[in-house]
């Protein structure tokens, strides 16, 4: 009886300093996520990274910053050599290009405004150098930062690309 006492004192005390766990979980203001076409390619190959940036927010998407940087991992191979070669953003009327390509500001990359519960795909050409090494992973990460109409924001990551292993033919 006494423990039962002494948790339901502590279980106030939280609730009242706004410590306790909340009971429902608000969804996140915005997701990114990537996908790509293959998980393999061959030196001279290229790879199709889609990103694609999701509004779970009542308000408009306004202005994304993004970065895009390859993982710890990719960097420790200096024979695996590749370039960001295109970029395309996806709309109803089809696919426009885009610039901005590489590790730099994507923002520009999604369009003009995310509408609420609406998606915007990026994608980019990653093109592998004929020259590259073989058996290895290319992979990258990536953190965003994103305004609404309501004039607040949500930042997020990193969220990381699936990797994409380089093999020998």
């Amino acid at each position: 009886m006494r423990r039962l006492g002494l948790a339901a004192v502590l279980g106030f005390v939280l609730a009242v300093f706004g410590l306790a766990p909340s009971a429902s979980a608000e969804a996140e203001p915005a997701s990114l996520t990537f996908s790509t076409d293959t998980a393999t390619t061959t030196p001279g190959g290229t790879v199709q990274l889609s990103m694609t940036m999701t509004n779970h927010r009542t308000y408009d998407v306004w202005f994304v910053y993004q970065t895009i940087d390859p993982t710890w991992l990719t960097t420790q191979r200096p024979d695996l050599k590749y370039i960001f070669t295109g970029c395309t953003l996806a709309t109803a009327a089809g696919s426009t290009p885009c610039s901005g390509t590489g590790p730099a500001n994507l923002g520009s990359n999604y369009g003009a405004t995310i509408p609420p519960g609406q998606s915007r795909t990026v994608t980019l050409t990653l093109q592998i150098a004929p020259d590259s090494g073989c058996n290895g992973n290319i992979g990258f990460y990536s953190y965003y930062y994103a305004e609404f109409s309501d004039s607040t924001n949500a930042t997020g990551g990193p969220v990381y690309t699936p990797e994409t292993r380089v093999v020998c033919s």
